[in-house]
């Protein structure tokens, strides 16, 4: 009896630890200031759910997750392109922020522009906001 408690105190302690080392890889985006997920599967069912602490938990308890966004005072777009095997596919400058839509290796895509987009950057005075596949909700 004594060596199945152990047994079960040694399994879960390498969960924990396993989980810890696993959970933020699961996010798309390091580093932000803010995360926040997007779930559901259609516009009528359509959710943003910020992340208040820790994103890779607060990840655990969603479900239907059908895309992630994070924000950030300021990003090197390039480095940001590398780490995700990422390439422009359109630039979109507006008024106040200037778009680019891309491939990249990333969970979520759609389909826009007649191309398969799975990152969105928008570039801000203010900030920066990056999303997978795309920034839902404005900015």
């Amino acid at each position: 009896m004594r060596l199945l408690k152990l047994l079960s105190v040694t399994f879960l302690a390498a969960a924990v630890l396993a989980a810890i080392a696993i959970l933020p890889a699961r996010l798309c985006f390091k580093g932000a200031e803010s995360y926040a997920f997007f779930t559901g599967d259609t516009s009528k069912d359509f959710s943003e759910v910020k992340a208040q602490t820790d994103a890779a938990v607060k990840r655990l308890t969603l479900s239907a997750v059908n895309g992630e966004c994070a924000e950030y005072s300021e990003i090197d777009l390039d480095a940001l392109l590398k780490s995700v095997n990422g390439k422009v596919i359109r630039t979109e400058k507006l008024s106040d922020s200037v778009n680019y839509y891309c491939k990249a290796d990333l969970p979520y895509s759609v389909k826009l522009y007649g191309e398969e987009i799975n990152l969105h950057v928008s570039v801000r005075e203010n900030g920066v906001k990056v999303a997978s596949p795309i920034i839902f909700g404005g900015y």
